[in-house]
């Protein structure tokens, strides 16, 4: 385990930029920004890279075999997400044949350089890092991961040994840790406190607040990027409330759909650096990407958003 005395890139680039940037914070934007229609980006802590704070799972969605139509289908949905100004992809091994497909459509496409490729070591092996990194970038068809992550902790000590040697020799650019379910909280917080590590992914939506308690605030912390997974419940909270009719307030507020309105609340928290809804079909992800533009909801508005949203 690394020496928490011994300063890290982390400590060394957070100390760098605390004069500049408040680890996590939204950049700011002024009205006229917002009227431009200007993607809302974050920061990466630990390294001062940016990325649209909406992204792309892959989870179920992308596991489509290689049946050509189903790809075809696909391919238009990541096209879609680029269109709209998004860059991260998460994908994992443990997703079936979503890499390959993921790397199909990326081909097809043509590679947008505006890429932030996410996946994640999936083994028990905990000497197989390399290979399975290798494998996801044949799997995509790129030459670097920029994030791959230890999926829900299996064999974790071992593989962020690994990865954090890779991340020091410029073979990945970020490494991070995965969970899901709320599951292991406890193992995901003692490895903030502990490991120098860029990213953790966690469950968080409006039907699921578990994270505000311990691992936003750590997230904040320790200069550690947070990304939501499942935002939508796998898909049952947003067709809850796609049942009910769209509030007034919520309209004159700048929310324009029910998606907007979930993802808004997630990237509105200063720790979230983006959440990744996934979808199969092109008119969800045009409806998912209206919240990469237009104003924040402010802690009030969120509040008022709680309360709408726990009362249906």
């Amino acid at each position: 385990m690394p020496d928490p005395q011994q300063p890290t890139r982390r400590r060394l680039l957070q100390a760098a930029a605390a004069g500049l940037l408040v680890a996590g914070t939204p950049i700011a934007m002024p009205r006229k920004a917002w009227a431009e229609n200007s993607p809302i980006r974050r920061r990466v802590p630990a390294s001062g890279a940016s990325v649209a704070a909406i992204g792309m799972g892959t989870w179920i969605t992308f596991n489509v075999g290689s049946d050509p139509e189903a790809r075809a289908q696909r391919t238009d949905v990541l096209r879609a997400f680029f269109e709209a100004g998004g860059e991260m992809i998460d994908s994992s091994p443990m997703y079936g044949s979503s890499e390959a497909v993921v790397g199909h459509a990326l081909d097809e496409i043509g590679g947008p350089p505006s890429l932030f490729a996410a996946s994640k070591v999936w083994t028990p092996d905990g000497n197989a890092t390399a290979e399975q990194v290798a494998q996801s970038e044949r799997r995509w068809g790129i030459d670097r991961m920029d994030l791959m992550q230890v999926h829900n902790l299996v064999a974790w000590e071992a593989h962020l040994e690994h990865l954090l040697e890779m991340r020091e020799a410029g073979r990945i650019r970020h490494v991070g840790i995965t969970t899901s379910h709320g599951r292991r909280h406890a193992d995901i917080e003692r490895i903030m406190r502990d490991w120098p590590i860029d990213f953790v992914q966690a469950s968080y939506s409006l039907a699921n607040r578990e994270a505000e308690r311990r691992l936003l605030p750590l997230a904040e912390e320790h200069g550690i990027g947070f990304i939501a997974n499942r935002p939508f419940q796998g898909g049952r909270l947003i067709d809850r409330v796609k049942r009910q009719p769209f509030p007034g307030w919520a309209a004159e507020a700048g929310l324009t759909n029910w998606a907007d309105y979930l993802l808004k609340f997630l990237i509105a928290h200063p720790a979230v650096t983006c959440a990744i809804p996934a979808t199969s079909r092109v008119d969800h992800m045009r409806e998912n990407m209206t919240a990469l533009r237009g104003p924040l909801p402010d802690e009030p508005l969120r509040r008022r958003m709680a309360d709408h949203v726990r009362g249906l």
